[in-house]
């Protein structure tokens, strides 16, 4: 049911930086390794939704609604500008604090979901790409969509618990330097805020 071909396409699209990996490795550097598994857990659990959609069909909606795409597009865009303004706002010196409270912990769980839930192209690219790997005969295309949907959420998890450790390992070097803490604050505010206006400027596919 799992082919090589789908571990590998789904291993090279979890691989491709993007929102969530952005914000498991910053918090990986800023908040360290515990920090960090809390966010790649936030940003799978993210999938979620839009796996459900899309094997339901919801995200036909995408296609064929501007308005709710536009809704969800402009949300998520919001969202991205937000997240950037806050790390804008607050760089200053850091230190690792590997102490983290629950209710701290259960934040950074809550801005990975809302990372991923927020972007629309996610129920797209389910509703095109799982279809891909489903045999044309078989008899329970529900369940296989379901697996693989299952399958690349583990490896979403397990790649991004990867960059969080990795960052983490860094993040020591960073936090030395206050001007590198800073500088680094600043990068990942802007990187946030180019990929809300790349999201903002998205069109329907």
């Amino acid at each position: 049911m799992v082919s090589i071909e789908f571990l590998l396409t789904s291993l090279v699209v979890v691989l491709i930086p993007g929102t969530g990996v952005l914000f498991t490795v910053a918090t990986g550097l800023f908040q360290g390794k515990r920090a960090s598994v809390f966010a790649a857990v936030g940003c799978t659990l993210g999938i979620i939704p839009s796996l459900l959609a899309s094997v339901f069909g919801l995200a036909a909606i995408f296609h064929t609604s501007a308005l709710a795409f536009q809704i969800v597009k402009y949300v998520g865009a919001a969202y991205l500008l937000f997240l950037a303004w806050q790390i804008w706002r607050s760089s200053t010196p850091l230190s690792v604090q590997e102490e983290q409270t629950d209710n701290r912990l259960s934040g950074l769980v809550l801005k990975g979901f809302l990372l991923n839930i927020l972007n629309p192209k996610l129920s797209i690219f389910f509703l095109a790409f799982l279809p891909q790997f489903i045999p044309a005969a078989t008899d329970s295309a529900l369940l296989n969509m379901l697996t693989l949907g299952g399958v690349f959420m583990l490896m979403t998890l397990a790649v991004f618990l990867v960059y969080g450790f990795l960052s983490s390992v860094f993040s020591a070097f960073i936090v030395q330097s206050q001007r590198a803490s800073i500088v680094m604050q600043k990068a990942f505010s802007a990187s946030f805020a180019a990929l809300g206006v790349k999201l903002a400027l998205t069109e329907r596919v």
